[in-house]
């Protein structure tokens, strides 16, 4: 499959999903007490996130379409990550939030992105866009960050986790959201950041399909770190949140994201028939 037949299918799945996701974050945000069943905390975050999806997720999701569909081989990678962000939240939107009249949409939008991820990753098995990354420093830094940062959220995850467990409490963090489990600490523990380990492990042993998850992990990276900064920054102005550590760490983190996809793709390897 060459690339003006990726783009034009890109574009055809973003447009529905970038109108989807537009309509319930204005609802989310602009409709009086919408998220009025969840704790104020939760609210907070709900209606936070609804921000970072209109004002940031849905233009990325339509400008990377656009370009996927005028040939740009890298903004289908950029594209994808994207698609996995959106299936990462609304995985949480469908779980976590109580029932409300956009539950259908969640399912949707859930639905559209889950098989939109899953149709570019089998298309660039069949053909791949990209087939390796040609210096050897920007692998092995590659690799090694997605190695260490999976293990520094696990050490993070799981000294909230296991004290509460061995005294058989509720974690603080839990307490605040008034939700059974953590949706965000099920998805990191259970599948993406052993999923990022493993990519890193790919990278360093130079494998094509390690180099293949590269762009769309770094995009998926930026976009939510720039989602928890604003975020942190959102708790702290309405008295949820001590400091502003979170904010700097993840927007730090966000900067080093940012330079390494840049490194990557001037070093990026892709494959002239596609």
């Amino acid at each position: 499959m060459n690339s003006n037949n990726i783009g034009k299918i890109i574009l055809v799945l973003s447009v529905p999903l970038a109108l989807l996701i537009t309509a319930v974050s204005c609802i989310g945000i602009f409709t009086k007490d919408f998220y009025i069943k969840e704790t104020f905390n939760w609210q907070a975050q709900c209606i936070g996130q609804d921000m970072v999806d209109l004002f940031v997720i849905a233009p990325a999701l339509l400008l990377t379409a656009i370009l996927a569909y005028k040939e740009n081989r890298i903004a289908a990678f950029l594209w994808a990550g994207t698609i996995l962000y959106i299936l990462y939240t609304f995985i949480i939107y469908c779980f976590d939030i109580h029932f409300n009249q956009l539950f259908i949409i969640y399912c949707f939008i859930l639905g559209l992105s889950f098989y939109s991820i899953f149709w570019f990753l089998y298309s660039q098995v069949k053909e791949p866009i990209i087939l390796g990354i040609d210096k050897n420093s920007v692998i092995r830094v590659t690799g090694i960050y997605f190695i260490i940062l999976p293990l520094i959220f696990y050490f993070l995850w799981l000294s909230e986790i296991f004290p509460a467990i061995i005294n058989n409490t509720t974690p603080k963090s839990l307490i605040g959201l008034g939700l059974s489990t953590n949706p965000v600490q099920i998805i990191d523990l259970s599948v993406f950041l052993p999923g990022i380990f493993i990519t890193g492990l790919l990278i360093l042993k130079r494998g094509r399909l390690g180099f293949l998850f590269v762009p769309m992990i770094l995009t998926f990276f930026i976009l939510m770190d720039i989602t928890i900064a604003w975020l942190a920054f959102l708790m702290r102005m309405k008295g949820l949140q001590s400091n502003l550590s979170v904010t700097m760490v993840m927007t730090a983190l966000a900067l080093f994201s940012t330079i390494l996809f840049v490194w990557n793709l001037r070093n990026t390897r892709l494959n002239k028939r596609s």
